[in-house]
C-alpha cells in the first residue's frame, strides 16, 4: 500500500472541528476531497499529521490551542463603518453576528480578497475578524485516507 508523503495527491474524507464543537468543515457523508500536500491546501500542522499514513486509514488527531492556525491575533479584528462595507455588498445581504463575508479590496494594498467572520455588529460599526475561525483552538482532525498517489 502507498503511504503519504509530502507531496502525495490525496484523496481523503476529512473533518476540522474545536474538541466537542461543531465542524468547521467535514467531508464524511459528501464528496471526498482531492488535495496535493506540500501547496498549502491544508494547514502544514495538518499535513504534519497525513504524513505516513496507509491508503485507507483512519486517524483522528487533536491538535493543541492554536497549533493548526496560529494564535488568535487581535490585530486582525477590524471595526469598519457599516455603510462603506455595505457598498462592497450585494443590496439584499443582511449581515449578522457569525456570518462569513468575502471582501474584495478592502483587506490588503494589492486588492486582494479576504475572508473575515462578522463579531459584532451595531447601526454605525461592523466588526470583522480576520484569523482563520479556528485560530488560537485546539483542533481534533479526523481523517479516512481512500487514495493516495
Amino acid at each position: 500500500m502507498d503511504h503519504v508523503r509530502p507531496d502525495s495527491l490525496l484523496t481523503l474524507h476529512y473533518r476540522l472541528a474545536s474538541p466537542g464543537g461543531p465542524a468547521w468543515i467535514d467531508t464524511f457523508g459528501h464528496n471526498p476531497a482531492t488535495l496535493t500536500l506540500g501547496v498549502q491546501q491544508l494547514a502544514p500542522a495538518l499535513e504534519a499529521c497525513l504524513l505516513g499514513l496507509e491508503e485507507g486509514a483512519r486517524a483522528s488527531f487533536e491538535l493543541e490551542a492554536g497549533a493548526a492556525f496560529g494564535p488568535h491575533d487581535p490585530q486582525r479584528v477590524q471595526r469598519v463603518p457599516r455603510e462603506l462595507l455595505l457598498q462592497h455588498m450585494p443590496d439584499d445581504v443582511h449581515l449578522k453576528v457569525g456570518d462569513a463575508v468575502q471582501l474584495a479590496g478592502l483587506s490588503s494594498a494589492s486588492g486582494a480578497s479576504a475572508a473575515a467572520t462578522v463579531t459584532a455588529l451595531d447601526e454605525r460599526l461592523v466588526e470583522l475578524d480576520f484569523n482563520h475561525p479556528l485560530a488560537g483552538k485546539a483542533v481534533v482532525f479526523d481523517v479516512h485516507i481512500l487514495g493516495v498517489l
